[in-house]
């Protein structure tokens, strides 16, 4: 990578005390951007942003007015905001049994955090002429997933809104994309490693889908959704569009 590549940029990355947000708040400031690290996990987050030399922002990403506030700190502090990456998500374990809580929780992190998240960036995107936000889904959005249908459900919500809105503001130079990457080596998949191991399925590293990150952020497209499979290369996912209508009156 360039080590100049997001020189001058600025980014906020929600999620980003741990696993892909850390590293993708890690890649943005060593290709120069200043970086804002909003999480939940004060201690985690502060340490990344020091780490880094950006600015930790406390933000549950639940809350539509935490999403502004790390907004309205990220242009206090840094200028304006060229970047959203957001990131934040929880699973619900793979238990297989359903509980309201958690399904509310999966929804209210994976999709409001998302819907919050563009809303609040963009009148400081709009400000900066134009920008990129990439929402963080997964493959799970794109494929069933009988091991977490509820999880499933919310990132193909997170997939579908991305489709969605990315027509409606791409005139003002908003890029929305989502990036969808398979099972990753962090956390998120403690509760199915079992079930990885026992399909012979493929984790990926961090770095790697970091990499196939950076992919979306440079892509000129708007409203792709990019799928990051273990072993092949990163691209926007191609959807199978319904049949056509058949006119009520035809024979």
């Amino acid at each position: 990578m360039d080590d100049k590549a997001y020189r001058d940029k600025v980014a906020l990355v929600t999620g980003a005390a741990h696993g892909i947000g850390a590293a993708v708040a890690r890649r943005l400031a060593d290709g120069g951007a200043r970086v804002v690290v909003a999480d939940v996990d004060a201690e985690a987050g502060a340490a990344i942003a020091d780490e880094i030399g950006g600015l930790y922002v406390l933000c549950d990403v639940r809350e539509a007015g935490d999403s502004q506030d790390a907004v309205e700190a990220t242009v206090e502090e840094f200028g304006g905001l060229d970047i959203a990456c957001l990131n934040a998500g929880v699973v619900t374990g793979g238990s297989g049994q359903f509980d309201v809580e958690s399904y509310r929780e999966v929804f209210a992190v994976n999709v409001d955090g998302v819907v919050y998240g563009v809303q609040a960036a963009l009148p400081a995107l709009r400000a900066r002429g134009g920008g990129r936000i990439v929402a963080v889904a997964s493959l799970a959005g794109l494929v069933p997933v009988p091991f977490d249908p509820v999880y499933g459900a919310s990132k193909a919500a997170v997939v579908n809104y991305v489709r969605s809105f990315a027509p409606l503001i791409a005139h003002e130079g908003i890029r929305l994309n989502a990036f969808c990457p398979s099972f990753t080596d962090t956390a998120a998949i403690a509760g199915f490693r079992d079930f990885i191991r026992d399909m012979a399925l493929p984790v990926m590293e961090v770095a790697r889908v970091v990499d196939a990150f950076e992919s979306v952020l440079a892509s000129p497209g708007t409203g792709e959704c990019w799928y990051v499979q273990s072993g092949l290369p990163s691209e926007p996912m191609a959807f199978a569009s319904p049949p056509d209508p058949v006119p009520a009156n035809s024979a």
